[in-house]
């Protein structure tokens, strides 16, 4: 299998998960530069964690708006397997392609 890794600005476990990939698996990987239009190449997607747009509620709401996202979900739709961790679930939430959404802790205890 082919993975391809999203980088989204301030994402910082893209190298992790890169590593993962390649090193533990031993599958082929490539970052992915989030204003790519095209992700046919590959047979997986993965969206990293870290900080994409910061670290803030809803940060996958800017995320989603990346050129990048309109392939992920092809991808998805034509059942490609698509894994986000962290900032990368939060993404795939506000894209629509995991239903539920986000909220704050109604306290922090």
């Amino acid at each position: 299998m082919k993975f391809a890794v999203i980088v989204f600005p301030g994402s910082n476990c893209d190298i992790d998960m890169y590593h993962a990939v390649k090193d533990e698996l031993g599958e082929e990987v490539e970052y992915v530069w989030h204003d790519t239009d095209n992700l046919d190449e590959f047979d997986g997607i993965l969206l990293p964690g870290g900080f994409s747009y910061g670290d803030y509620l809803r940060t996958g709401a800017i995320a989603r708006f990346s050129k990048v996202m309109k392939e992920v979900i092809k991808a998805a739709e034509a059942g490609k397997p698509v894994m986000g961790v962290c900032n990368g679930f939060q993404i795939l939430l506000e894209a629509g392609l995991l239903p539920g959404a986000m909220r704050r802790n109604e306290s922090l205890s």
